[in-house]
Parts: C-alpha cells; sequence; structure tokens
C-alpha cells in the first residue's frame, strides 16, 4: 500500500481525453472482475490510512479539480450541450464538495457509552469496503466529487462509472482523481447500462450508490435485494411548484422559469409541474411566455437527441389530451438537439408531463381555485425528491413545508439552501442520504465494543 504522501496529485497526459482523440473503451466483464478485485484488495490498507491523512489527499484532488476546471468544463460542453461557464461553475462546486469531506472524514465520531466502571464500552465507525458509484450526465463533476469524497473520506474504496453520455468527462475526472490517491483506490470505468449492470450485480460489493432514473433505481434495487447490498438512490423527481394568490405574478414566472428552463431543465430539482390560482393565472401565463421568449433568445441544447425526443413526445402527449401550447412546443430546424423554453396552459393531472419527470425545458401550468387545491394536487405524486411554494402567508408556508411528502422544500426560491444540508428522497424518488454530512454515515456502519479488564491476579 503506498502512503499517501508518496502521492503527488499530479496527473499523467490526459490531452486525448480532452481533444476526444482517445475516446474511452467500455469495460469488459472481465475487466469489471479485475477492476473489482484490485479495489477490494487496496481497501484495507486504505482504511488503515489515519483519517487525516485521507482529508490530507482529498485536499490534493479538490485542488486538482480546480486547475483542470477549464478543461472539464469544455468536455463538459461537447458531450452534453453545457454552456462552458455553468459547466465551470458545477465543477468548482464539486472541487469544493472533495474539501468539504476532506474536512468532514477526520471528525466523523463515534460515540461512548456508560457501562461497567472497570470497562469501556463505545460506537465506531468503520467503512462499509468496496463501493460502487453511478453517476449522471447532467451534473457529472459534482455528483461524482459528493459520492466519492465521502466514500473515500471514510476509509472505502471506490469504482466509479460514469453516464456514457459523457464518458470523456468522467474519464478525464477519474484520471485526476486517481493521482492523488494509492493506486486502485479509486477506479474508473466506461461503458453504458449493461456495464452498470455488471457492477450492481457483481458479488463482494458494499455500497452501490446510484444517481439517474427511476427505471435504473428500481432494477438496482432489485438486483440489492438479492445481494445484501446497502443502496443509495437518487432516481429523480416529478417537482411541483406551488403558488400563492398573494405573490406578485410577474415575480412568480420569473421563479418558474428559472426553474423549468434552467441547464435546459436538465437539473435533478427542475421544476416540472406549476399550480397557480385562478385569480392570479391570466398574469402569471402572460409572464411566463415573455420570459420563456427570452430564454429563447439564447436556446441551450439538451444533451441527445434521444432525450429531446422524450421532451416532445410529453408535449405532444399534453397537446393531444387538450393542453394548450402559449410558447415552443416544437422541434425546430438544425441539427443541434435543441428544444425551445415551452409553456403549456390547461394541463391536467393524468398528462404525463404532469405525471412523469420530463427532464426539459418545459413549463406545464395547471390552474387551481386556490392554494389549497395546489397544495393537494402536488402532494399527490409517486415522486418525491422537491418542491417549492411561492406564498406571502407564514400560515400557508408552514402548512406546505410539513405536508408535501418531498425530500427538500424550497419556500420563496426555486434554487439555493445553505451548506451541509442534506435529505432524504420519498417513494419513487430513491433512498438514504446523498449529500452532506449524514453522507459519511451511509458510507459506514457502527460497531458497538465492549472492552472489558481482565481479571486482576493475585
Amino acid at each position: 500500500m503506498t502512503d499517501t504522501t508518496d502521492i503527488s496529485g499530479a496527473p499523467t497526459d490526459m490531452s486525448s481525453l480532452v481533444d476526444g482523440s482517445r475516446p474511452p473503451i467500455p469495460a469488459t466483464a472481465d475487466q469489471l472482475e479485475e477492476t473489482l478485485r484490485a479495489a477490494r484488495a487496496a481497501q484495507p490498507g486504505w482504511a488503515a490510512v489515519p483519517a487525516a491523512e485521507r482529508g490530507a489527499a482529498l485536499h490534493r484532488a479538490a485542488t486538482v479539480v480546480r486547475e483542470y476546471a477549464d478543461e472539464l468544463a469544455a468536455v463538459l460542453e461537447h458531450e452534453t450541450g453545457r454552456p462552458r461557464e455553468s459547466g465551470r461553475e458545477a465543477v468548482l462546486t464539486g472541487a469544493g464538495t472533495l474539501a468539504q469531506y476532506a474536512e468532514l472524514g477526520p471528525v466523523h465520531r463515534g460515540r461512548s457509552l456508560h457501562g461497567e466502571y472497570e470497562a469501556t464500552d463505545f460506537m465506531v465507525h468503520e467503512p462499509r469496503g468496496l463501493v460502487v458509484a453511478l453517476t449522471p450526465w447532467n451534473d457529472p463533476v459534482a455528483i461524482a466529487c459528493g459520492l466519492l469524497g465521502a466514500a473515500l473520506a471514510t476509509g472505502n474504496t471506490v469504482v466509479h462509472k460514469p453516464s456514457e453520455r459523457c464518458p470523456r468527462t468522467g474519464m478525464l475526472l477519474g484520471e485526476l482523481l486517481a493521482g492523488c490517491f494509492p493506486q486502485d483506490v479509486v477506479c474508473t470505468v466506461s461503458g453504458a447500462g449493461d456495464v452498470g449492470a455488471l457492477l450492481a450485480t457483481s458479488p463482494g460489493i458494499d455500497v452501490i450508490a446510484h444517481v439517474g432514473g427511476c427505471a435504473t433505481g428500481r432494477r438496482i434495487a432489485a438486483a440489492a435485494a438479492r445481494t445484501g447490498t446497502k443502496v443509495l438512490l437518487e432516481n429523480g423527481g416529478n417537482d411541483p411548484l406551488v403558488i400563492d394568490a398573494d405573490v406578485d405574478p410577474v415575480w412568480a414566472a420569473e421563479q418558474a422559469a428559472l426553474g423549468a428552463f434552467a441547464n435546459a431543465g436538465q437539473i435533478c430539482v427542475s421544476v416540472e409541474r406549476i399550480y397557480v390560482p385562478e385569480q392570479i393565472a391570466d398574469p402569471f401565463l402572460a409572464a411566463l411566455c415573455e420570459q420563456a421568449r427570452r430564454w429563447n433568445l439564447d436556446p441551450q441544447p439538451l444533451v441527445d437527441a434521444r432525450q429531446r425526443a422524450q421532451v416532445h413526445d410529453h408535449v405532444c402527449d399534453a397537446i393531444d389530451n387538450g393542453a394548450k401550447v402559449l410558447v415552443g412546443g416544437h422541434i425546430p430546424d438544425g441539427e443541434d438537439p435543441v428544444y425551445p423554453a415551452t409553456v403549456l396552459a390547461e394541463c391536467q393531472p393524468g398528462m404525463r408531463v404532469m405525471r412523469e419527470e420530463t427532464f426539459g425545458p418545459v413549463a406545464p401550468v395547471r390552474t387551481v381555485d386556490d392554494f389549497s387545491e395546489g397544495l393537494a394536487e402536488a402532494c399527490t405524486d409517486d415522486h418525491g425528491l422537491a418542491a417549492t411554494v411561492l406564498t406571502a402567508s407564514m400560515a400557508n408556508a408552514q402548512r406546505a413545508w410539513r405536508e408535501l411528502p418531498v425530500a427538500t422544500v424550497k419556500v420563496n426560491s426555486v434554487f439555493g439552501g445553505a451548506p451541509g444540508g442534506a435529505a432524504q428522497p420519498r417513494r419513487r424518488s430513491g433512498t438514504g442520504f446523498g449529500y452532506g454530512p449524514e453522507l459519511l454515515d451511509e458510507m459506514t456502519t457502527v460497531k458497538v465494543v465492549h472492552l472489558g479488564s481482565p481479571p486482576s491476579r493475585h
């Protein structure tokens, strides 16, 4: 086991990943087996490294990711269409997360127990062992840094498979991180769903952490039920925006547009369905249409044509079932997989845009009688990731955060939140903490120790 003080953090030549001349090759079953074997063999030695030294390695990793933020953002833009400056901000968020876990890991503690005077009793957190991380394409660096940072800080080794939609971004991040840790502590493999399925069903894995679609998450959960592997899932959501009649409809439209159209709607906590009281519906819709037209002045492409087809299918289903297109709602000419910011009115609960995650720049609006009806309909859903409420009433805000069956409730802001928060998704949206200090608990298991004194010899 190489001591972390010998790890320079200096990456090897990665120009071919940056310029695309060396596309990642999907791993074979034999390669996966060897990678898993090597990572498991490296884990006891990594767990034995003092927590402060593991933290120092994570700090080095954070520094290297910051240094390569421009390269990562450029590759991310090429693979997913995410604007470079937005991608760079996301990369720096990932670096910050690595630094956060570098500090939190060494102070992650158990607790002592009060037992017999001549004995010591305590509970201690131990690494679970080998973690498999399956991460998505929409925010690949920040999400991977969170899962990998928590796992590595607590003494686990990691095999990471990034999405096949951004393989070069994932492999570039993997090579940057690998240079900061001992050999086989961080391993990155490339491939599509078949590679992920092999990883999820391989014996000897202690944790599978997946961020992605609901269908994949359910398959992973079913496989883990047979093997006993611990599962952490964030499967996406169908996040509602509930608007009260006492707010400025123009401001509400600005919030709705930001929540629905930012990053072309490809954010896990994007606004997916909107409930507005009839009292302010007309001015709200007029303002939302104006916002959509502004977003369409500089449209952002979706990740690929397949994603655009899914978005358009949802819009067509809504139209076929009575929704009215006020802005957008069509596939534009050109090669880029662009879909315009779209506003749909007169939406009904049974439409796909109201009951499924569209994951595109679509704002489906349902007009309701009042805030209570909007809140009730927002609560009726199979997902449970996040929700937003816009209200000037403290009573309605209190009622909403208590009643909404979701992991995160945002009041009067579609995005934002203090550092260090953590939440557990509900129902189809997943299980377990996926970020924050509590993720350290998920990556460890607790052992209780009773340390008695031997009998004295007379």
